[in-house]
């Protein structure tokens, strides 16, 4: 086997930035994924859905990617045990529309991909928890020796960003990564390029977002009035992208953004029974096939998830998770002397791992955000929350209160956009 040093290779000498940096223009398209697994709960209602997920995701197998050591589950149904699903979206420019995306015009800036959203999602065991954990994409960490695709390897690095590692060795290097971080064995992985959040937002029928002051942001386009705004298409594509006009312009600001996207989310698929929706279904399915078939594709899911089966098999398990039990946070760090790369907070983070490992529900002090990004606002009634009264025998659980280090929210809290600086 042999060994390469990535950072010999032209055009991916690795540079982060939080606050300074030219702007990457990382978009939440792991959303995409995110909702259609949850779609797919649906499927075991209705027929031609099935058909239609099968298809599509018949599709995606054939640009999958293998990890490691992951296995199948033997039998149809709820998955047994937990999942860890690594969540990805890339800045590549390859295959995107300039008009949208015009730095994909500039030779200099263009080549290269790199994870700048990188999300766990971590579905517990019985009882079920649905906990995602999103990385900042300028933090400094090692990274593994990671194949690279021609029988040999890349070298370990000691300290890089993130968002590096996708370039060194693409979705396989990224999970080696996160999984050194966390001590997480992750089974599942999927990583998706820019075009496509505009069709999955308008196959969602638009989320709802809220800001709590005007917004008029010259790097993303993105323009909103201070209030409650429905977005679907390229709004929704600039409101995953911007950080510069919202919180304190950081990508940490930005992070919390995009949970209050994710969050709503969960609740529009919830409340509006769109899981439950042949016609919903089929218009995912759609609008995956073109992402899975295009040239590029714009989505690559691990073998082990491109696989209709499989995916049900996921999804079912967090069907019916409470928004309370629904997590979303932010893997603690703390800024550099530089005030440009942060660094992880180790200690901070052990017991968020702890808990997820040995299955004990959790619970947020921290504020909503590290990069003042959102408030909380109200509490969302959830629609599928009532849960049979426990027997006298059952014990109740203790919840393991997570230090302020951590920030984050619940599905159940409804979160608004700080304004910031133009």
């Amino acid at each position: 086997m042999t060994s390469r040093t990535p950072g010999s290779t032209p055009g991916k000498t690795p540079l982060a930035r939080h606050a300074v940096r030219k702007d990457r223009h990382p978009v939440m398209r792991a959303l995409s994924i995110f909702a259609v697994v949850l779609a797919v709960v649906g499927v075991s209602a209705a027929g031609v859905a099935a058909y239609a997920v099968w298809d599509t995701f018949s599709a995606i197998g054939e640009n999958s990617v293998d990890l490691a050591g992951a296995a199948l589950p033997p039998s149809i149904g709820e998955i047994e045990g937990g999942v860890n699903l690594l969540l990805v979206g890339s800045d590549s420019c390859e295959g995107q529309d300039v008009a949208l995306f015009p730095r994909c015009a500039d030779p200099d800036d263009a080549p290269g991909e790199r994870n700048d959203v990188t999300m766990l999602v971590h579905i517990s065991d019985q009882p079920r928890r649905v906990t995602v954990v999103s990385f900042p994409r300028d933090m400094l960490v090692p990274i593994p020796s990671c194949p690279d695709g021609e029988g040999g390897s890349y070298s370990a690095m000691s300290s890089q960003p993130l968002n590096a590692s996708y370039e060194y060795g693409g979705l396989a290097c990224t999970v080696l990564t996160i999984e050194e971080l966390t001590g997480e064995d992750i089974q599942f992985a999927g990583a998706i390029r820019w075009t496509g959040v505009i069709d999955m937002s308008d196959a969602i029928g638009g989320v709802d977002v809220c800001v709590d002051g005007d917004i008029s942001d010259p790097h993303t386009g993105l323009s909103l009035t201070s209030g409650t705004h429905t977005l679907q298409g390229v709004e929704a594509l600039q409101f995953l992208r911007i950080r510069h006009g919202i919180g304190d312009g950081s990508d940490l600001g930005r992070i919390s953004n995009q949970q209050q996207f994710m969050s709503s989310l969960v609740r529009k698929l919830k409340s509006d029974a769109l899981l439950s929706n042949p016609a919903v279904l089929l218009n995912f399915a759609t609008t995956a096939v073109g992402l899975t078939r295009s040239d590029p594709p714009q989505l690559v899911l691990s073998s082990e998830l491109a696989n209709p089966t499989r995916m049900v098999q996921i999804a079912m398990a967090a069907k019916d998770v409470p928004y309370e039990d629904i997590v979303f946070v932010q893997y603690p760090t703390e800024y550099r002397s530089d005030f440009i790369n942060v660094l992880p907070l180790r200690d901070a983070a052990a017991p968020l791992f702890a808990a997820l490992a040995a299955n004990q529900p959790i619970t947020l002090t921290g504020e909503a955000s590290q990069g003042s990004g959102v408030d909380v606002t109200g509490e969302a009634a959830d629609p599928g929350s009532a849960t049979p009264a426990p027997s006298e025998s059952s014990a109740p659980e203790t919840r393991v209160e997570l230090p302020t280090e951590i920030t984050g929210t619940t599905a159940a809290q409804v979160t608004c956009t700080r304004a910031g600086d133009q």
